[in-house]
C-alpha cells in the first residue's frame, strides 16, 4: 500500500493587519484540523517579494484612501486603468520570479492558495513561465469580484456569492472553475455562545443595548464621530470599542470613558471579537469584508459610515440591498440612526434574520476540502 503523502499548501496573503491575512489563517486552521499531515506555509506574499515596494505602496494607500478616496475609486476595478497598467504587472511579475524560485525549489508546492489579487498573479505567472503543475485558487476576500484577480494559471477562484460568479463566468472563466464557498473566517464565529455568560464576564447589563464599535485593524473610519454621537443619546445604552492602532482614538476614549454614564469597554486589539459580537446588538463598522462576514453568521446588524471607495463601497452597495445594513453617509446623524434600529425591534430582528441566510459559517472547511482534494 502507497504510503499517504502529505500535501505542500503555500498560503499567500498581504499585510500583516488585514482581513487577507485573517483568511489565510482561517484556511490554516481548517486545513490543519482536516489534515494535520500536510504541511503549510503562511506568507506576505508582497513583504516577501518586494518589502521595500510594500511599505512605500501601504503608505501611499492609507494616504489616497484618507486624502483623496476619488482617486481610488477610479482606480478600484478600471479596465482602461488595467489594460494601461498591463506592462507595468508584467515587469512585475517577471521581476518576482527571482524570488520565488528559491522557495519553489526547496519547499515544493502542491497547491498555492492566495487570499489577495497581487501575489495570485506573481504565482499564476511564475507557473505559466516555468510550465508548473502546481494548483493554483484565488480566494476573493470582499462581496464585489474584481478584474485584478484574473490570470492565466489559476485553476479555482473562491467567491462569496453567486452575482460574483456570474461575473467571472462572463469574463471567460469556466463555471467548474468557480466555487462559491464565502469568505473564510475562523469556525469560533460559527459557535453559537452563551450570551448572559459573555455578558457577565464583560460586566455588561443583557437589559440595556450594546454597540459595537469598530473601523478594522488599524481604526478607520469616523469612529470618535460615532462614539460622540452614541454618548449623546438620550437613552440607556452600553459601548465596545476596538480602536486597532489608531493611538489616537484609544487615548481620546480613555480620557473621556468617566465623563459619561455610558459604559464604555475600549481595546485596541481584541481576541474574543466572537463573544463581542454575540453580545451586541449592533455594529457601526466599515464594511471590510472579513468583518461582514464575520457578522453575517453572528446575525449581527450593520451600520457602515464612510465606506472606502472600491471594495468597501461596494460591499456597502450589497449588504444594503440584503437588508443586512443601513448606510449613513451624514457623520451627525450616526446617533440617530443607531437610536431609530434600537426603537425599532422588527426591524432589526428582519436585518439579523437577513444577515443568517446570507451566512456562510463553513467556508474555511470547504475552501480547506477542495485544497486537500484537489
Amino acid at each position: 500500500m502507497t504510503p499517504h503523502k502529505p500535501k505542500r499548501i503555500l498560503l499567500l496573503y498581504i499585510s500583516q493587519v488585514s482581513g487577507h491575512r485573517h483568511g489565510a489563517v482561517a484556511i490554516q486552521k481548517s486545513l490543519k484540523a482536516l489534515d494535520p499531515d500536510c504541511e503549510i506555509r503562511s506568507l506576505n506574499g508582497f513583504g516577501y517579494t518586494y518589502p521595500l515596494m510594500e511599505k512605500i505602496v501601504n503608505t501611499a494607500y492609507m494616504g489616497v484612501i484618507k486624502r483623496a478616496p476619488k482617486i481610488w475609486e477610479y482606480l478600484y476595478d478600471n479596465p482602461k486603468v488595467i489594460k494601461a497598467s498591463e506592462k507595468i504587472k508584467e515587469s512585475i511579475h517577471k521581476s518576482s520570479h527571482k524570488k520565488f524560485k528559491p522557495l519553489f525549489d526547496e519547499f515544493k508546492p502542491d497547491v498555492v492558495v492566495c487570499t489577495q489579487a497581487f501575489p495570485c498573479g506573481m504565482v499564476a505567472d511564475y507557473k505559466q513561465v516555468n510550465n508548473l503543475s502546481v494548483k493554483i485558487i484565488g480566494v476573493l476576500t470582499d462581496f464585489a469580484p474584481h478584474l485584478y484577480w484574473l490570470h492565466k494559471g489559476v485553476d479555482y477562484y473562491i467567491t462569496p456569492f453567486e452575482d460574483a460568479k456570474k461575473r467571472y463566468m462572463n469574463e471567460g472563466v469556466k463555471e467548474g472553475q468557480i466555487k462559491v464557498f464565502g469568505i473564510p473566517i475562523r469556525m469560533k464565529f460559527a459557535e453559537k455562545l452563551d450570551r448572559d455568560a459573555v455578558a457577565g464576564k464583560l460586566h455588561l447589563d443583557v437589559n440595556i443595548p450594546t454597540v459595537l464599535v469598530m473601523g478594522g485593524g488599524q481604526g478607520l473610519g469616523p469612529m470618535k464621530e460615532a462614539v460622540k454621537s452614541l454618548i449623546g443619546l438620550n437613552r440607556p445604552l452600553q459601548m465596545i470599542v476596538i480602536a486597532g492602532t489608531n493611538v489616537k482614538l484609544l487615548e481620546w476614549i480613555k480620557k473621556n470613558q468617566k465623563k459619561t454614564a455610558k459604559r464604555i469597554i475600549v481595546y485596541d486589539y481584541a481576541s474574543n471579537v466572537d463573544e463581542l459580537m454575540e453580545v451586541s446588538s449592533l455594529i457601526i463598522t466599515k464594511p471590510g469584508g472579513m468583518t461582514t462576514s464575520e457578522c453575517l453568521v453572528k446575525g449581527l446588524p450593520m451600520v457602515i459610515v464612510d465606506p472606502i471607495p472600491g471594495q468597501e463601497e461596494r460591499n456597502s452597495d450589497f449588504l444594503v440591498k440584503s437588508g443586512i445594513a443601513l448606510r449613513v453617509d451624514d457623520k451627525k446623524k450616526i446617533g440617530d440612526s443607531v437610536q431609530m434600529l434600537l426603537n425599532n425591534p422588527i426591524k432589526l430582528q428582519s436585518m439579523r434574520e437577513a444577515a443568517l441566510k446570507l451566512a456562510k459559517p463553513n467556508a474555511a472547511d470547504d475552501i480547506a476540502r477542495l485544497v486537500l482534494n484537489v
